[in-house]
């Protein structure tokens, strides 16, 4: 599975920023402020790494629970991806709502908060692909209504009844060009608007406490940030944080948030990085890249950050961005990063 392109920072303009303004919801939510900084991890691997029988060891060298490794390094949220109806893919597949529940229980057994991260898809949906189930293909845009309210309210009922709440839901996960494309694409923005609308209003019908959280990836790219949010705003989007995907190097990672808060800053939301990562076999650079997004998210008012799969290793998956060692089954300097800022 091929993931993230690094790219440089690009500035916004003043023009796209008042425009942008004009068309938000200005107010930002009043407990924005007071909410601690969120250190989280996406671990959703790790239930079919398990069944396969990897496990992990602290950096000591005892096997321990993932999730008690994690929290030693002061993570306090877990985000858990979800797909349609999944392949029984280990890697590509699984990450049905049933078996998100079942390892949300542990997540919120180990006193961390959960984000629930909606792919709308049977497998992956990132910044270049934003297919639709295979059941919804087809559809009109009536019908892809009903089955994006009806979806989301079970598979949060679902949750509900697990007693395994989400404090976020995103809807979507970095739909820079839409959602359920081509019914929700960006280019049609009626009709993407009422895809995201119609997943909000039923995570809120059965949550009204979740954040919901729409996010998009590479905020370095400002101009795609403004085109999906001014439609998005001026279609009547709803929406309660912004939330953003970044790879970028230590170097990079001032620029980057910089872009993160502008644009939620215009449409009066708060914000965080619900994605980062970098190559393991780099591990002093990554590790000195997270720390540089840690200082610039809370120097910019952004409420947190979530590392993406840092749990992988091989061969359960060729994936380079996690942050424990293969060989040795304990986390590299990586992971020291969440500590140091």
């Amino acid at each position: 599975m091929s993931r993230r392109t690094l790219l440089k920072a690009t500035s916004a303009t003043a023009g796209a920023i008042a425009t942008a303004a004009a068309l938000a919801e200005l107010e930002t939510p009043a407990n924005a402020a007071a909410a601690p900084f969120v250190k989280g991890v996406d671990v959703s691997w790790a239930p079919q790494m398990e069944a396969r029988g990897f496990s992990w060891k602290n950096a000591s060298g005892q096997k321990q629970d993932l999730l008690t490794i994690l929290k030693g390094y002061g993570i306090t949220a877990v985000r858990l991806r979800t797909f349609v109806n999944p392949s029984s893919s280990p890697t590509d597949g699984h990450c049905g709502i049933n078996e998100v529940a079942a390892f949300a229980k542990r997540v919120k057994a180990a006193g961390m908060s959960i984000m629930l991260d909606y792919m709308f898809g049977d497998t992956w949906n990132s910044v270049g692909v934003q297919n639709p189930p295979a059941a919804w293909r087809g559809m009109s845009y009536s019908r892809m209504l009903t089955a994006m309210s009806t979806y989301v309210n079970q598979s949060m009922t679902v949750m509900k009844n697990n007693d395994v709440l989400p404090t976020w839901v995103q809807i979507g996960n970095e739909t820079n060009s839409g959602i359920c494309r081509p019914v929700g694409s960006v280019s049609n923005p009626a009709q993407m608007t009422g895809l995201f609308n119609a997943a909000y209003t039923q995570v809120k019908a059965v949550s009204p406490s979740s954040t919901v959280c729409i996010h998009l990836a590479q905020p370095q790219k400002y101009d795609s940030m403004t085109t999906f949010f001014s439609r998005y705003a001026a279609g009547g989007g709803k929406w309660d944080m912004s939330v953003f995907s970044s790879y970028g190097s230590a170097s990079l990672a001032p620029g980057i948030v910089a872009n993160m808060k502008k644009i939620s800053a215009a449409y009066g939301k708060p914000f965080m990085q619900t994605e980062f990562g970098g190559r393991v076999d780099r591990a002093s650079s990554t590790q000195a890249a997270l720390v540089a997004y840690i200082k610039a998210l809370k120097a910019n008012g952004g409420q947190g950050i979530f590392y993406w799969e840092p749990e992988c290793m091989s061969p359960f998956t060729g994936y380079g961005n996690g942050a424990w060692d293969s060989s040795t089954q304990r986390p590299t300097v990586i992971m020291n990063g969440f500590t140091q800022a």
